[in-house]
């Protein structure tokens, strides 16, 4: 464990954006491991996903913030408030774009939310590869106009070029502090979480269009096997909002149920390096984004921000 001497940096980056830039997907290129559910549907993120770098020089702490969006129920304002509680923590802010995308409306909310905070912001310029590098210049300049960023750095979080020039570049504003976490540990979330995040990732992969995001998943049990010490049993349900939605999520005969576990199964194996039971059932808890006492039981706790 390094204790902030010899010149050793560490502190946190916080990745903001809107919904769909990318951020999940940048954040797992530079940990390495699949910690943030990536989906093509925006507002997956509810929650703080921390991802930890480590190398011999320094070590990066990621949170990776819920999508910003104006609130539109009290789910909407829990998230904005974590959001807004993230900026406060952090050493270097990193604000993703997309490149394909032009300066919207969304992006102008979040860089009047950043005005007058104290933290050097980066402009980070993802999915390079949908664009032509002529344009690059340009796009950064319009983005220059709306807000003096500390860097604007173009990369391709899906593909991983320039990533690394990003890292350096975060790394020359770090200050100079202690090894936080141990080289080995990716994330500070219990399994717990993530084990949720990933069944839910499956379950809107496999609904799409037909499961908005009035889905939440509770872990209901995770415990070892009483025959096999090798196997790790989890329990969980999947919460919906609507009778009809339970159906969908359940499939014809059960199939689409199956597929989620199924699909689930191979990525919590692979974080939790055994054999997994897993076991999902589906509830109805009608309207429970507005409830915030639903939201509360279902592990959205703004007391903890």
């Amino acid at each position: 464990m390094h204790q902030g001497n010899n010149g050793y940096k560490s502190g946190f980056i916080s990745i903001i954006g809107r919904p769909n830039v990318g951020k999940s997907t940048f954040l797992n290129r530079v940990v390495g491991q699949k910690i943030a559910i990536m989906s093509d549907k925006p507002q997956t993120t509810r929650n703080k996903v921390q991802g930890v770098v480590t190398n011999d020089n320094s070590q990066m702490v990621f949170i990776d913030t819920p999508g910003i969006n104006e609130p539109k129920h009290k789910l909407g304002d829990f998230m904005l408030k974590v959001a807004k509680n993230t900026f406060r923590e952090v050493d270097v802010l990193l604000f993703v774009v997309s490149a394909a995308d032009r300066i919207g409306k969304q992006d102008r909310y979040v860089l009047d939310m950043l005005k007058g905070i104290d933290v050097p912001v980066f402009l980070v310029l993802n999915k390079i590869d949908q664009v032509h590098p002529d344009n690059l210049p340009k796009i950064v300049e319009s983005y220059r106009n709306e807000f003096d960023f500390a860097e604007a750095i173009p990369i391709s979080a899906l593909q991983g070029n320039n990533v690394e020039n990003l890292l350096a570049k975060i790394e020359e504003r770090l200050p100079e502090g202690p090894q936080y976490y141990p080289s080995d540990q990716v994330t500070d979330h219990p399994e717990r979480f993530i084990i949720s995040e990933l069944i839910r990732e499956k379950a809107l992969h496999l609904t799409r269009e037909e499961i908005p995001h009035s889905i939440a998943v509770v872990i209901d049990k995770i415990a070892k096997d009483e025959e096999s010490e090798n196997i790790i049993r989890v329990q969980a349900t999947i919460m919906v909002e609507r009778d009809s939605q339970k159906g969908i999520v359940i499939g014809k005969k059960g199939a689409l149920l199956k597929e989620i576990g199924t699909r689930a199964r191979k990525d919590i194996e692979n974080l939790l390096g055994t054999k997994v039971y897993l076991e999902l059932w589906v509830k109805v808890q009608k309207d429970w984004r507005n409830k915030a006492m639903h939201l509360r039981d279902f592990g959205f706790r703004d007391d903890e921000y």
